[in-house]
């Protein structure tokens, strides 16, 4: 299979490649950091020679860039499973976070996944079938404190995850949200926290393969994961 992963070469992102490259598939990966893309996929590719793994450097930020990113993919065919894992998480409250932290965040964590799924689509509805997974959070389930412009773009994706769903069913492809709680990522640099106390990359990474290995019969819809003593 063919598997587009963005945001690929750190936390969540990652460890989503790392579980899809045990099972020998063609990763195609992006990240912002070149660095970071390219000794992950060097790392990817010794650790799992039997699978295939290439990255591109993309600002899934800007539109264009996301457009070259997909027209990259559909050179090396059409994807079977595309993972919109890209995003950014700045905290903060509505009425006094930093003028343009709306846009930069709609940006990141909407359009990245809106504009890249659009481009993609076409070559996957012609071969009427594929899974979407849209990485959403527990943001995009409850408001809270602190939570700002990053929930509102949140609680956007998983609307679009929802609107996508209903319009791609006749079309033979899935669509899964996926709501992670607290996630031992760069999201949470910085902050002190008990690692007994937040779930590991790899919890999430597990759960979205596992939905993938599911007949064409069955879906997925939403995945919910919290850590076990609730969230942060």
């Amino acid at each position: 299979m063919i598997v587009v992963i963005t945001g690929a070469s750190k936390g969540i992102g990652k460890a989503i490649a790392e579980q899809f490259a045990g099972q020998g598939h063609q990763l195609l990966l992006c990240s912002r950091g070149e660095k970071s893309l390219y000794d992950t996929v060097a790392d990817l590719q010794n650790r799992f020679p039997e699978c295939t793994v290439n990255g591109r450097v993309c600002d899934m930020s800007n539109k264009t860039e996301v457009q070259d990113f997909a027209f990259w993919c559909l050179q090396q065919g059409t994807p079977d499973i595309l993972v919109n894992n890209a995003g950014q998480f700045v905290p903060g409250s509505i009425h006094n976070e930093a003028d343009g932290i709306l846009e930069q965040m709609i940006k990141v964590n909407l359009y990245s996944a809106y504009y890249l799924t659009r481009a993609l689509l076409p070559a996957m509805i012609q071969a009427q079938s594929g899974h979407i997974f849209n990485i959403c959070s527990i943001a995009s389930l409850n408001a809270y404190a602190n939570g700002g412009s990053y929930s509102i773009s949140k609680f956007a994706l998983l609307g679009f995850s929802k609107n996508l769903r209903e319009e791609l069913k006749p079309k033979g492809i899935k669509v899964t949200a996926v709501c992670p709680g607290a996630t031992l990522s760069s999201s949470w640099e910085g902050f002190e926290i008990d690692p007994k106390r937040i779930m590991e990359t790899a919890d999430v990474a597990k759960m979205i393969l596992a939905a993938a290995s599911l007949s064409p019969m069955a879906v997925v819809e939403d995945i919910i994961l919290r850590p076990q003593l609730g969230d942060l």
